[in-house]
């Protein structure tokens, strides 16, 4: 009697307690312009477990922040999402309204082909659920033009330099002061009215 109930409990505990590292997760990649704003942004959605900045959609390997644009990379944000917290359809809601899809030239006072918006499907599920989020916003008006940001198709990520990565924690008056001048909030609110910004919760930062 005394061995089975130790047994009873160890497998009682190892079936209720389950850590973060056995949780189902799922990835997503987004290009928004800055990578260092879309890394916070992402980080204060819940659900979302890890954002990573990096470059993805060129065509060398290991791109660097000096010569990534010179081979077509673009800034981008890697995902990493609780998909029973925040779904991948909820994350595009996000995206959308915490950028300028219609802007082809770059991402507010960021201009150039390395900060243009993009969706990297990385599987036919996320290309489908990408289409049908852009099309629906261009079909309800909210916007004064199309959106231009491109559906991709799945990509390597590179990882940016760890001085980019969490820049907003680091430096924290730098990027607020950047943030600010750049006019990105001020812009998207224009842009969105009231959906601005939608499922990014700052209160607790």
């Amino acid at each position: 009697m005394n061995k089975i109930i130790p047994n009873l409990c160890a497998a009682l505990m190892a079936s209720t307690f389950i850590t973060p590292a056995q949780a189902e997760t799922k990835s997503a990649i987004f290009a928004g312009g800055c990578f260092w704003c879309m890394e916070k942004d992402f980080e204060h959605v819940k659900g979302v477990i890890e954002v990573e900045s990096g470059y993805a959609g060129g065509t060398s390997e290991n791109p660097t922040y000096r010569n990534y644009e010179a081979a077509d990379h673009i800034e981008v944000v890697k995902i990493i999402y609780d998909d029973a917290v925040v779904t991948y359809p909820q994350l595009l809601h996000t995206f959308w309204r915490s950028v300028n899809p219609t802007d082809a030239g770059g991402q507010f006072c960021d201009r150039g082909h390395g900060y243009s918006t993009a969706v990297f499907a990385l599987d036919e599920m996320q290309k489908s659920d990408a289409e049908a989020s852009k099309a629906a916003i261009d079909a309800s008006g909210v916007l004064k033009t199309p959106i231009v940001t491109p559906i991709r198709d799945a990509v390597v990520f590179y990882s940016a330099e760890d001085y980019h990565q969490d820049y907003y924690k680091k430096h924290h008056l730098k990027y607020s002061y950047y943030r600010r001048a750049c006019g990105r909030d001020s812009q998207i609110k224009s842009l969105w009215g009231s959906e601005a910004l939608a499922g990014i919760d700052y209160s607790g930062s």
